[in-house]
């Protein structure tokens, strides 16, 4: 009889290194926003692989940076408190770019941690091969790690030795979750993060890290078309200006793309309303924090 293996495994590393392309590529689905922004993680997101004989819970975490509001303090410590709750840590690192103080800071804090590593070297689509060796031996000498992988989180190259390294990692135990669920975040979630997706994917500067968004209505109509009301907030008026654009075009153009997707995550026609609201310096509002779900 073949044993059946289980465990929860945590996504750790800087902000921008491909942890939720990985995480998407690993269940088969998208159940964690993507985008060119840093720190576009900013709650646990949840996702299930289930094979014949193993299942690996993956959660998703936050950018782990030095914060520099409320906002980002509670992200670094989710991630943080997560690795020290699960099974297995998977620290993503970006092989492109150099390795300095910001991986660094994330090597300290693995300092002390039971918890076992492997390290994924993402991004090899972007490098020569003989770039590796040299960032394999950084790494190595600074911390005692299970693996090193290099993989490719988009083109999915040598992601299944990634896998097997996983699996090789977990405990004999029954599954968590039934085979056939990928990820445990409710509907309303995922709505209100494939709408700040569409903010991030169309806006610069400040924008992306000012925006909240709050689903206020979600109601499945008798004739199957399901209502959508939801609140992007920002911090200042000028930022709500700019999501709502020269007659309405940008507020026009985040509902449409928004729209098409939850069609196709629901299997619904969705009527989706959007509004902007000013919330100002919500990130560091411990009250509206609160009242976005950061806590």
């Amino acid at each position: 009889m073949i044993a059946i293996k289980s465990g929860f495994a945590c996504l750790i590393g800087r902000p921008n290194v491909g942890k939720s392309t990985l995480l998407n590529q690993f269940v088969g689905h998208k159940v964690a926003i993507v985008s060119d922004k840093p720190q576009t993680t900013r709650n646990r997101i949840l996702g299930i692989l289930t094979t014949e004989d193993a299942q690996a819970v993956f959660i998703d975490t936050p950018g782990i940076h030095k914060p520099r509001h409320k906002l980002g303090a509670i992200m670094t410590r989710l991630a943080q408190e997560t690795l020290e709750e699960v099974d297995l840590g998977i620290y993503v690192a970006d092989a492109s770019v150099y390795s300095g103080s910001g991986e660094e800071y994330i090597l300290k804090q693995l300092q002390g941690i039971s918890t076992p590593v492997i390290l994924v070297l993402n991004k090899i689509d972007l490098i020569k091969k003989q770039e590796l060796l040299p960032m394999i031996d950084w790494f190595s000498k600074r911390y005692k790690f299970r693996d090193i992988i290099p993989v490719s989180a988009l083109t999915a190259e040598n992601l299944d030795s990634l896998k097997e390294a996983i699996a090789g990692s977990l405990k004999e135990g029954p599954f968590f979750y039934p085979a056939e669920m990928v990820t445990d975040q409710p509907e309303n979630f995922v709505a209100s993060e494939i709408i700040r997706e569409k903010v991030l994917q169309l806006t610069r500067e400040e924008i992306p890290h000012a925006v909240a968004v709050v689903i206020e209505n979600m109601q499945e109509r008798e004739n199957g078309l399901l209502d959508l009301n939801a609140v992007i907030y920002v911090e200042r008026d000028s930022q709500k200006g700019i999501i709502i654009g020269r007659g309405g075009r940008m507020l026009k153009e985040i509902g449409r793309r928004a729209r098409q997707e939850l069609e196709a995550i629901f299997g619904n026609k969705i009527y989706l309303q959007l509004w902007v609201k000013v919330k100002k310096s919500w990130r560091d509002d411990e009250t509206a924090l609160r009242s976005f779900g950061y806590d």
